[in-house]
């Protein structure tokens, strides 16, 4: 004896969508949670906490307009700026790289040698040694931090090209030097665009 079994489809497409539908509640809340009103929150948070972070850490000029960001290197090479670090990527944020050269690449020993004669061109009067940073380039290429060595051997090109003191250089230079992350984690860096920002700032109240 042949049974038949007839399936209504209509009531099987019920019990499909009774058992999507908390999947699909679930996938609708969280969205709506994880991706609108927690950037949403954090947004505002930080608008209101810590704006200038939020914001790129920018600095701007007399105008408004901005000159650039404390977390992202710049090529300074006029003497009378505070210079950072030589950079593979030169200086371009889209670009970002190191020079990938070994220690025994010929072309890393050009490029410092390269360097070090800028540097000596810039000051003649200056044989102290020049601090390793000056002379290589970073992982990333926009590393915006210099050692205070390499800061402090800097400090009598740039009182000279100024007119100003080496005192007023070196508090500049101390004004932006970040400390180690709770006294003990990495080594003291200074501010290369921050330093020069507060240099031009200087000038014009004079």
């Amino acid at each position: 004896m042949n049974t038949t079994i007839y399936t209504d489809n209509n009531n099987q497409s019920a019990i499909q969508f009774a058992m999507l539908k908390p999947a699909l509640l679930l996938f609708i809340i969280l969205s709506m949670i994880l991706g609108v009103l927690y950037p949403l929150g954090m947004t505002a948070v930080s608008q209101l906490m810590m704006p200038t972070q939020a914001n790129g850490s920018l600095y701007k000029d007399s105008q408004g307009k901005t000159i650039g960001s404390r977390l992202i290197g710049q090529n300074f090479d006029d003497p009378k700026y505070l210079w950072g670090r030589p950079s593979a990527a030169k200086y371009d944020a889209k670009a970002s790289t190191g020079s990938n050269l070994g220690p025994l690449n010929p072309e890393l020993a050009k490029n410092v040698q390269a360097a070090v004669s800028k540097l000596k061109a810039s000051d003649p009067t200056n044989t102290a040694p020049i601090p390793l940073d000056l002379v290589t380039t970073s992982a990333s290429g926009l590393d915006p931090h210099i050692s205070p060595a390499a800061a402090e051997w800097q400090v009598g090109r740039i009182a000279k090209q100024r007119g100003i003191s080496v005192d007023t250089v070196k508090k500049a230079i101390r004004d932006n030097t970040q400390a180690p992350l709770f006294g003990v984690l990495g080594e003291p860096v200074v501010n290369v665009l921050a330093v020069n920002v507060a240099l031009d700032k200087l000038a014009k109240s004079q």
